[in-house]
């Protein structure tokens, strides 16, 4: 959906197409009279002022002038120009003198451009190996089920030997045997699986689909399901890691969830903090290849929220790196410098704001231990031994052990799992809510805001478990993207008392540290992907402070907000963008990018509907968005106990069946309730879009059609992250309706607007990646197809936008973001946020390929089209 004439106030019909400047040489003035000629034409306008304000006065918008760039670029007489160009240039006159400045012509050559020598052809390749694709994904399939038929038998055989014990005492004791074992050897596994499959991992790259590609799958996929990852932010992850071959100091403290792969190349200097949604695989996917590469942090290094170290980077001793910022291969940062943005630029600020306390190797020593004594003598006996005792005492769950009873075609067996269901689901939702508006809060009262404590101490235990506890998805998914989430928030701690109620005030995927000390202002609405960052950490130490939104705010997708951060009112936060942690308060601007510039708070086509959100067009519409998401909610309720209930059948029934199928049977329940789970939801979602796809849109948050939309994000999508880099990822997406090609190579993308979206052949997309159709500016919802090419590349961390085309053999760069409406030419190299058109990496000539693909589709047809 592009807009065109009808979203742009022109002025004055009889304005000069670019009026030359007095004193402007040649070269600038006819830079303008061509520039003010491409954008007359994009908007259909007869003529276009220079010196008019592309936003203020002219009435442009983002997406109008991504189609105004993308033009420019087109032209090889004309400087290319970007997005980020635009808001700092915004006129013809401005941008002209700019971009000629940026881009001086030859000292010996006339203005026009000079015959361009064109760019070596790609080295041939043959395509890709359907067959290889096909076997690579039957190898995954047969080792799920091996693996999952082996822990079957293995839990059965456990389960009847702690059935044996005598007592309570007996049956704790085989409880505390058997689930220590199990513990150990689920960790161990991995740990072997990585030194005999593949040894000491080194820089090299190889072919997606290969036999080469299965070892590193397999040892991938083993550490993403270790129960060690329970484990982090203790010594004890530390160590494990240490165990995989990776290089660690002491007095390392590692709070992100994702796990490297390839350890043998990752070396960590002492006293390194790394925080929460950093990226430091040590791998990449790119262009149909896995690449390893070392990543380098020396000693007392700081590593912010959400950001992305790629391959072959550095960070000297005390360095830092931002939140919301990336390192780029072959990017190092000097001893003791810092460095933010997207890709990372020097700053004088100083993300290390506590002070350091005691914490030496006694300390984190016992706080390791204590976990483990935990773990050990407490969670393992309750949950191996809890279930026996579920068994043993729940009269639905004992007789079905028992021979005589009736089969699982009978009245009674339906009746038990409706009953357990009952149960099970909704008794975690009642007790769920019940401890979060409790516990949270009187653990609460034993740390004081902005006050000093050691790490891996008792106050370090409590703000983890509750952090933890209070950032469990189901319930911010339930409440998410309505009214109601208000008072859940407010439940858990959050400061919401002077909210206005928007219906849409937060998105159902928010985070945060602490929830007691999070404060929005009111009038604010929040897109999806919020992590409010309202703890600091040292490699010492850490400290709670107050982090506060300010009013009639509005925040975009995957935003990560520091306490301290320098906004305040009536500020527009693009997706992605670096939140400033220096320089005056910001207030009444938009922000964009990493690091942040700004731009326009807002544009005309965002505040049409305006009317909509004041006065009695408000409460009516808002009590019937607030009918509509009750309507919602109920039905997600209920189609997620009909989950659980299908489940618990195939629980019961696995039992019952247990005597004369025996231990197959137990080891088929996993494959069997994920092929049912995935096959369950794809068809869920299909019914909530009715069987048809989405069409492009633009209107208010008020209007039916968005309450229905915000239906269809609620479909549970959790699942997908299981066919990661298998084949079957690519098969659940068409069933799910999107236009996908052969042979994709998914290795962590989300689709949000799955019939939106087409990706073209032998594409790759990185762990972390994401393509989002759609976009909400305050009371404004707007969505757009986005279409791949073929053998395209998305970065680890990088985001697309709606309404976006990337050219055949196209590379996004990590933690970009692609803006709404670009145009990405075939075989180019964009990278930063906002993303612009950079300089192609030096390859390896094995590498090539993507190149020689995509031109070789092309060559054939339209590259995007699904097979």
């Amino acid at each position: 959906m592009v807009e065109q004439s009808s979203e742009v106030f022109i002025i004055g019909p009889d304005e000069p197409v670019a009026a030359k400047p007095g004193g402007a040489d040649p070269a600038t003035a006819e830079t303008e009279r061509e520039l003010a000629g491409v954008l007359a034409g994009v908007v259909s306008a007869e003529r276009v002022p220079v010196d008019s304000h592309f936003f203020d006065d002219l009435g442009a918008n983002s997406l109008v002038m991504a189609q105004f760039c993308a033009r420019v670029r087109k032209r090889p007489d004309l400087p290319s120009a970007s997005m980020k160009d635009i808001y700092r240039y915004p006129t013809i006159r401005s941008l002209a003198a700019a971009l000629v400045a940026a881009v001086p012509a030859p000292v010996d050559a006339p203005l026009s451009a000079s015959p361009s020598v064109p760019a070596p052809s790609p080295i041939p390749v043959p395509r890709p190996s359907t067959s290889r694709y096909v076997l690579c994904g039957t190898a995954q399939l047969l080792f799920f089920l091996g693996y999952s038929f082996f822990s079957g038998l293995v839990a059965a055989r456990g389960y009847e030997w702690i059935a044996a014990g005598s007592g309570l005492v007996d049956v704790y004791v085989r409880s505390f045997v058997f689930g220590g074992l199990g513990f150990i050897a689920l960790c161990g596994f991995p740990i072997v699986a990585k030194w005999i499959l593949v040894g000491r991992w080194k820089s090299r790259e190889f072919p997606v689909w290969g036999l080469t590609y299965l070892r590193f799958w397999l040892v991938k996929v083993l550490l993403h399901a270790n129960p060690m990852i329970f484990f982090v932010g203790s010594p004890l992850y530390v160590l494990y890691l240490r165990a995989l071959g990776a290089r660690i100091g002491g007095g390392v403290t590692i709070l992100s969830r994702s796990v490297p792969v390839c350890t043998d190349l990752l070396t960590i200097g002492s006293g390194t903090v790394i925080r929460k949604d950093s990226f430091f695989l040590c791998y990449r996917a790119h262009s149909g290849r896995i690449q390893t590469g070392p990543v380098t942090l020396g000693r007392d290094v700081f590593v912010g929220e959400k950001t992305v170290l790629d391959i072959d980077t550095a960070m000297g001793d005390g360095a830092q790196l931002g939140h919301s910022s990336a390192l780029y291969r072959g990017q190092t940062v000097p001893d003791g410098e810092r460095r933010h943005g997207s890709p990372a630029e020097p700053t004088r600020v100083d993300h290390v704001r506590v002070a350091p306390a005691a914490c030496g190797t006694p300390r984190r020593a016992w706080f390791g231990i204590a976990g483990l004594l935990q773990l050990f003598f407490l969670y393992l006996p309750l949950a191996v031994g809890g279930m026996y005792m579920l068994f043993a005492q729940i009269p639905a769950l004992g007789r079905r052990l028992d021979a005589a009873t009736p089969s699982i075609t009978s009245s009674g067996f339906l009746v038990d799992a409706l009953v357990l269901s009952v149960a099970l689901f909704f008794g975690f939702v009642v007790l769920g809510l019940v401890a979060l508006f409790t516990l949270p809060r009187l653990l609460g009262l034993a740390i004081e805001p902005d006050r000093v404590y050691p790490l891996y101490g008792f106050q370090y235990a409590l703000h983890r478990a509750t952090t933890t506890m209070t950032n469990i998805k189901f319930f911010a998914w339930l409440f998410g993207d309505s009214s109601y989430v208000v008072p859940y928030l407010r439940g858990l701690g959050y400061d919401l008392s002077e909210v206005e109620q928007t219906g849409s005030n937060f998105g159902s995927e928010v985070q945060h540290e602490t929830p007691l000390l999070a404060t929005v202002g009111s009038g604010t609405m929040i897109a999806d992907g919020l992590s409010i960052v309202n703890a600091d950490f040292s490699s010492t130490s850490f400290r709670v402070s107050r982090a506060t939104i300010g009013p009639r705010n509005f925040l975009g997708n995957n935003i990560a907000y520091p306490a301290g951060g320098r906004t305040g009112e009536n500020c527009l936060l693009a997706t992605k963008v670096m939140v400033p942690l220096d320089g005056e308060v910001r207030t009444g601007v938009g922000l964009l990018g990493s690091p942040c510039f700004e731009i326009p708070r807002s544009v005309e086509r965002d505040s049409r509907f305006d009317h909509l959100r004041t006065g009695g067009e408000l409460d009516r519409h808002l009590a019937a968005k607030n009918r509509y998401n009750l309507r919602t909610m109920a039905l997600f309720l209920f189609l997620r106990w009909l989950h659980t209930l299908a489940l618990t059948a195939f629980g019961l029934a696995s039992v019952s069946m247990y005597g004369v199928l025996g231990h197959v049977v137990i080891g088929a329940y996993v494959p069997i309730t994920l092929t049912f789970t995935a096959l369950y939801f794809v068809l869920v979602e299909r019914c909530v879009a009715r069987f048809r796809p989405l069409s492009p849109r633009l209107c208010s948050i008020y209007d039916p059609y968005f309450w229905w939309h915000e239906r269809l994000w609620k479909v549970p999508d959790h699942y997908l992250n299981i066919f990661n880099g298998t084949p079957f990822k690519n098969v659940i997406w068409r069933l799910l309706g999107v236009r996908t090609g052969r042979r994709v190579f998914d290795d962590g993308c989300y689709l949000t607007e799955r019939t939106l979206a087409a990706i073209g052949d032998d594409c790759t997309l990185s762990a972390g990646s994401k393509i989002q159709c759609h976009s909400q500016e305050d009371g404004t919802f707007k969505s757009d197809r986005t279409t791949l090419g073929a053998g395209c590349t998305l970065g680890v961390g990088a985001h697309v936008h709606y309404g976006v085309t990337m050219g055949d053999g196209a590379v996004l760069a990590p933690d970009s973001f692609l803006m709404k409406g670009e145009e990405v030419p075939s075989l180019a190299h964009w990278g930063g946020n906002p993303a612009v058109e950079t300089a192609a990496a030096p390859a390896h000539p094995d590498a090539i390929g993507a190149a020689a693909v995509a031109a070789t589709y092309s060559a054939g047809g339209d590259a995007a089209t699904a097979s």
